[in-house]
């Protein structure tokens, strides 16, 4: 059984906005793959819950006039995956959230809900976060515009009010065209897990494919909130692809950049050792996957 106080389904995302409002005690659910365990586990008993889940207007994805990817917050996992659009633009998401879970769990979950929740181990985060996605808001006092550099707070908490509804994340053009990106999830085991570290590595190459021109670094679960390794990323800028002391920089950099902790999945002493092996190896996938030829 499930303690829950009322439930509505809204309309439209006015029409949410509008039911959240008028009760404090109201929460968002979607795909609810996380607010119903949340619920029957008795942390969110008695919440009245008012679900998006229907609302086609926030489902989907697609390429904005000026080139910029949005993608629905009610899009599924599913969805996202076998996009057009994210496999000729996103593969490195639509690959990250293929890892959610097994199939059931893909066909019901939502990004919106996925990044929404705060938690640093969700496997979007680490992508959307490289991705230096816009998230957007709409509330009471209408829409806002939220960097997800400025998104994430804590452990599990964002900058999103209880009576605001995630509309969706925006990618700016500049953000993916010219980039490759790898998703690497570590776990336990291949399937059903929650990551252990999740690492996401984009990079831009020149023209011959030999030197680094710019790339990104982020990591799930290695510190309270999804972060970039900034320090880390500028230090590889103009490096050749095969400068081995430079990578090695880079990836000792990175170290003094995370701060993950020891919980009953992995030691923090653990994570930084995964966090060092998938700095490099993410980097040089996202590398081949640009045309650049790294020998093993």
């Amino acid at each position: 059984m499930f303690d829950i106080q009322e439930f509505y389904e809204a309309k439209s995302v006015e029409d949410a906005v509008k039911a959240l409002s008028e009760n404090e005690n109201a929460e968002v659910i979607s795909g609810g793959t996380d607010v119903l365990i949340r619920v029957r586990e008795g942390k969110d008993a008695g919440k009245a819950l008012v679900s998006i889940k229907n609302i086609e207007e926030i489902k989907g994805v697609k390429m904005l006039e000026n080139g910029d990817l949005f993608i629905g917050a009610g899009t599924s996992f599913t969805h996202i995956t076998n996009d057009p659009l994210i496999q000729k633009h996103l593969l490195m998401l639509g690959e990250a959230v293929d890892t959610v879970g097994g199939p059931q769990i893909r066909n019901m979950g939502t990004i919106g809900g996925n990044i929404c929740n705060g938690a640093t181990s969700a496997d979007s985060a680490a992508s959307i976060r490289a991705l230096d996605a816009i998230v957007h808001l709409v509330g009471p006092e209408g829409e806002r515009e939220v960097p997800i550099s400025e998104f994430y707070t804590g452990p599990g908490k964002t900058v999103r009010k209880w009576n605001e509804v995630c509309t969706g994340f925006r990618i700016p053009r500049e953000n993916y065209e010219g980039w490759s990106g790898k998703y690497i999830k570590y776990g336990k085991r291949k399937a059903m897990e929650i990551a252990t570290l999740g690492c996401a590595a984009m990079v831009k190459l020149s023209e011959d494919k030999k030197s680094i021109l710019d790339c990104r670094l982020a990591y799930g679960v290695a510190a309270p909130t999804p972060i970039r390794c900034k320090k880390a990323e500028e230090s590889l800028k103009g490096a050749d692809i095969h400068d081995e002391k430079r990578m090695e920089e880079y990836v000792k950099i990175a170290l003094t950049e995370v701060n993950p902790r020891s919980s009953w999945r992995a030691s923090k002493e653990f994570r930084l050792q995964i966090i060092a092996t998938l700095a490099k190896r993410a980097l040089e996938e996202a590398i081949r996957l640009q045309g650049g030829e790294i020998h093993a």
